[in-house]
């Protein structure tokens, strides 16, 4: 569920004082420019520090027989629910990962193949009074999203029927974005991909390369920067984590091609210049990415969470969780943790009890880590 950026910090202080266990990961620092991760920043900038930020530590392993796991949200009560890409099911876990998994059901008319499935979730912001569940999915000739209301609880957990409210978001067998996020506002966003069609994301009335601000019944948002049209930013290649630091401000991260992955601050309206540059090159009329990764074999950034003002990204080719200080609309050096132990992470969630749950992708069988943050 969106956390209002008062519970984002205390979910932040109480992630400081829980108790861990098992291993710490060791913090990889930042390479020298030109290697694995740089910090970009505009001229005369204030200076951030390269100080790590509040250590990862292994609290925990949940082994609940995933299989290409996509997306991590949370019910009010902790309970766990994960979206698995090809087999279209949706999976609860007990709070704490204190259980096995329970099949909720299986989302109708998913059509898997390649990065295509049954991808992001997002719970509803009056999950108490509508217990809406929304998922981003591909289907026979689209991505789409839709919505069920979850019906019962614990092990008794199920799917209602599916009501579609988005359709027409270009599918290919790659670059289909897929995360979805209610934000502080209560309106849905959601991150797409170019599909491989490079004339999407500069195109204002195309659905892919952007991010998407949606009411919660599917329509353009009120405020949007482009009047009665969907889309809040533009110039994006893969859109596949959202989220909102302790002030309000929308970060995204994003594949470059073979170079420069990205961590975006995004602004309404805002350009990021897919395909005409990547990075952080100060070209006029396109903003600049705050963090660039120029070899994606060091990140290829999917799930990103806030925690206080620390961005917890996802790394799949560079298999390892990355930490980035954020100091108001900057960022510092990105902080590495868990390189090559844990394999590709797909997703990094906050969970009710400020520990962090992380999805391994591609593991056979996948898992899911649970991290607590130390001082």
């Amino acid at each position: 569920m969106p956390r209002p950026s008062t519970l984002r910090a205390a979910l932040a202080a109480a992630a400081l004082l829980l108790a861990t266990a098992g291993c710490t990961g060791s913090p990889t620092a930042p390479p020298a420019p030109g290697g694995q991760a740089a910090t970009s920043q505009p001229a005369g900038s204030p200076a951030t520090s390269s100080a790590a930020p509040g250590t990862p530590q292994v609290a925990g392993r949940v082994d609940a027989g995933l299989t290409l796991p996509w997306s991590t949200v949370f019910l009010p009560d902790g309970t766990a629910l994960i979206s698995e890409r090809d087999s279209a099911l949706l999976k609860s876990v007990p709070p704490g990962g204190s259980g096995p998994a329970t099949a909720v059901g299986k989302v109708p008319d998913v059509v898997p193949g390649g990065e295509g499935g049954l991808l992001g979730l997002a719970i509803s912001p009056a999950f108490a009074a509508d217990r809406y569940l929304y998922a981003y999915f591909t289907a026979q000739g689209d991505n789409r999203i839709a919505r069920f209301r979850l019906e019962g609880s614990g092990a008794r957990l199920g799917l209602g029927a599916a009501e579609v409210i988005f359709t027409g978001i270009p599918k290919a067998s790659t670059h289909n974005g897929g995360r979805i996020r209610f934000g502080p506002d209560g309106y849905l966003y959601v991150g797409t991909g170019d599909s491989q069609r490079r004339g999407q994301p500069q195109d204002r009335n195309a659905l892919g390369g952007k991010i998407l601000r949606l009411t919660p019944e599917g329509r353009a948002a009120p405020g949007n920067p482009f009047g009665d049209n969907p889309v809040y930013s533009l110039g994006h290649r893969n859109v596949q984590g959202l989220d909102w630091d302790s002030a309000g401000r929308l970060w995204a991260s994003e594949f470059g091609p073979d170079v420069d992955d990205e961590l975006n601050l995004i602004v309404p309206g805002g350009n990021y210049g897919w395909p005409e540059v990547t990075g952080a090159p100060h070209h006029e009329g396109f903003l600049d990415a705050k963090v660039v990764w120029p070899s994606t074999a060091s990140s290829s950034p999917s799930g990103l969470e806030i925690v206080g003002d620390t961005a917890y990204l996802g790394a799949l080719r560079g298999q390892r969780l990355w930490a980035v200080p954020l100091r108001g609309e900057f960022a510092g050096d990105p902080v590495a943790y868990f390189t090559g132990e844990y394999g590709r992470i797909r997703e990094v969630s906050l969970a009710p009890d400020g520990r962090l749950w992380v999805l391994s992708n591609g593991q056979n069988p996948d898992f899911a880590l649970v991290l607590s943050l130390g001082g």
